[in-house]
């Protein structure tokens, strides 16, 4: 009887070819996909050693290894000089703070006539396990927001994040500006080695920045203020000024562990923003890349893990860019809901571009009053269509 074993093998050698081309081709594919990236690309981020510019290195490394594409880390130490060359389009993205939302909007430094509200869009977020919040030397005694009052508390020129957002800390105890001795430095470091130094009595940061790791190891120690979530007070103020904060218990960040959290709040940082009219295919490879490569850079920063794809808050304060929208579909993670409320945050920005068309028509030569009016003329307009202005006034 003859046998059929060669037969056999020769049917299974072809599958195996088979399968061997439809793995080489899917390779291919996925390769060539990805070569369309830029062979170089530029972020800005904040400076150097903090928990942004650090998670953007370790995105840098990731994307050389894997896709042979160089990214320059451009540090700034300001919003205002990590955005602006983002505005100028001398980087294609920016590892950036909540100023996102506050260029989006055109308040604060960014109700200059120079500036303006900016058409940003989200590409991912990081939202890990630390915090944002006001800390504190462990030495100073200071145990309780409301206990800055006649305090030396910082303010950063070209940093309105950071400002307002440490005004909204203060609003949870009870205090504004007009309750502390506010001290002006020029950059975020500075104001970092200001509190180690003893100059001042308290500094805002991300609960795994650098700079609070300093403090941590000074022969000061560190203390994060709480922000009770059980107290609606304090929250209702907080969320008057700064409607980006979430309740949050931290687990990271200096003397924080999961022995040791921290009850305060968070917002998403740093968040990879881009122009509008930024290529919705970058956008879309970068998103991915980012997304597929994270398990090579997830534990380079204690931030690094709020990249996750499933730590993304896709209903935030700014809209994602349609090429991070058409990644999410493809992931089947972009809901009716999400969908709305994204289109009303853009219908949001269109009317905030029209009305700052509208102020630049008219005839006002002094700075202060420029900006006033804009601020009467945001509120009225946004109003008129059922938005919340937020601010109403400088």
């Amino acid at each position: 009887m003859k046998s059929n074993k060669p037969l056999r093998l020769s049917k299974l050698v072809k599958v195996m070819s088979v399968l061997t081309l439809t793995l080489l081709s899917a390779l291919g594919c996925f390769a060539q996909e990805y070569s369309k990236l830029p062979a170089t690309m530029a972020w800005s981020a904040y400076n150097l050693g903090t928990t942004g510019y650090n998670q953007a290195v370790a995105i840098a490394k990731m994307l050389k290894d894997r896709h042979a594409v160089t990214l320059r880390v451009i540090p700034a130490k300001n919003d205002v000089s990590r955005l602006l060359p983002l505005r100028v389009k001398r980087v294609h993205f920016s590892a950036n703070g909540v100023s996102t939302y506050l260029a989006q909007e055109g308040v604060f430094q960014f109700s200059a006539r120079k500036w303006g509200p900016l058409p940003v869009r989200m590409v991912l977020m990081s939202v890990g396990f630390s915090n944002q919040g006001v800390a504190v030397p462990a030495s100073s005694g200071i145990t309780r927001i409301s206990q800055l009052k006649g305090k030396r508390v910082p303010w950063v020129h070209g940093a309105p994040a950071l400002n307002i957002s440490t005004q909204a800390v203060m609003a949870c105890g009870g205090l504004t500006w007009e309750d502390v001795e506010r001290i002006d430095f020029p950059g975020y470091g500075s104001m970092w080695n200001a509190i180690v130094d003893g100059q001042i009595d308290a500094a805002y940061a991300t609960t795994v920045s650098g700079p609070a790791r300093k403090l941590e190891a000074s022969p000061r120690g560190i203390r994060w203020l709480a922000m009770p979530h059980n107290d609606e007070a304090c929250w209702q103020r907080v969320l008057s000024i700064a409607p980006y904060f979430t309740p949050h218990m931290a687990t990271r960040g200096a003397a924080i562990d999961d022995d040791h959290p921290h009850e305060g709040g968070t917002y998403p940082y740093p968040i990879l923003t881009a122009l509008a009219s930024q290529d919705k295919n970058l956008v879309y490879l970068l998103a991915k890349a980012i997304v597929e490569g994270f398990d090579d850079y997830k534990m380079a920063d204690p931030g690094s893990i709020g990249w996750d794809i499933n730590r993304q808050q896709f209903q935030w304060v700014v809209p994602f860019h349609d090429g991070s929208v058409e990644y999410f579909k493809q992931l089947g993670m972009w809901t009716p809901e999400r969908a709305a409320h994204n289109l009303a945050l853009i219908r949001r920005q269109d009317l905030l571009d029209s009305t700052w068309q509208e102020m630049l028509r008219k005839d006002i030569s002094e700075d202060d009053a420029f900006s006033a009016q804009w601020y009467q003329l945001r509120a009225m307009r946004l109003k008129q269509a059922g938005f919340d202005p937020v601010w109403e006034e400088i």
